[in-house]
């Protein structure tokens, strides 16, 4: 299984993770959740058989790397809460792109997300520490597009648009998130569309303390050969 060493703010931590899940279709308002996945359908993307949906993935796709290798053109990120589980059970917050397939999407949203790597922050917080102001919380994301000059802002907005992280958790089988365990939390809408990207730029603010959670990463596009 992977390990991982993170910063806190107890200094590095390293936790070895042997389950990855992640959770679809988790934004707060149901209405916008039943009209986005009637979009999607209209473009072949199969309906989740349940809201929200979490997604059993292998725990290799994750990494740390500055750089990840996709298949084809057609892949893109999402920024995304993470939440950890280290040996003892302790949950720590941190932040994660569930980097995804587009064109495999439209055959099966499952293989789409297990056909590519998932970026994952240096940084961890206590989940404890944050846990009276998480709907606080923005997210963001930016991307470099091909032919374009400078970052465009893709993603932004607070945990408040994503069902509430410790009822995400309490869904989960036994009710808790397995030592060992990590956790993606579902994703913020596309601003101009989902589209591809170059180079990806995420963060996770808390505008009360100051901090803030920071990854970027490249990707290699590799070419299909048939």
């Amino acid at each position: 299984m992977p390990v991982f060493t993170f910063q806190t703010d107890q200094g590095p931590v390293s936790i070895a993770i042997s389950k990855l899940i992640v959770a679809g279709w988790t934004g707060r308002n149901a209405a916008a959740v039943q009209h986005h996945i009637e979009e999607l359908a209209e473009l072949g993307v199969p309906a989740p058989s349940s809201v929200p949906l979490y997604y059993q993935l292998g725990p290799e796709l994750l990494t740390q790397a500055p750089v990840i290798t996709a298949l084809g053109p057609a892949t893109s990120g999402e920024v995304e809460p993470l939440i950890v589980a280290d040996a003892d059970g302790a949950l720590w917050l941190g932040l994660a792109s569930d980097h995804t397939d587009r064109a495999l999407e439209t055959i099966s949203v499952a293989k789409s997300k297990q056909a590519c790597p998932k970026p994952i922050a240096q940084t961890l917080w206590r989940f404890d520490s944050d846990s009276a102001n998480l709907d606080d919380l923005i997210l963001s994301a930016h991307i470099l597009e091909q032919g374009k000059a400078g970052w465009t802002q893709y993603q932004t907005g607070t945990l408040a648009a994503i069902k509430p992280l410790a009822e995400l958790l309490s869904a989960l089988p036994g009710g808790r998130l397995a030592p060992g365990a990590a956790l993606l939390c579902g994703t913020l809408p596309a601003l101009g569309g989902i589209r591809t990207a170059t180079d990806f730029r995420m963060a996770l603010q808390d505008p009360v303390s100051g901090r803030t959670i920071t990854h970027q990463y490249q990707i290699a596009t590799l070419p299909i050969i048939s």
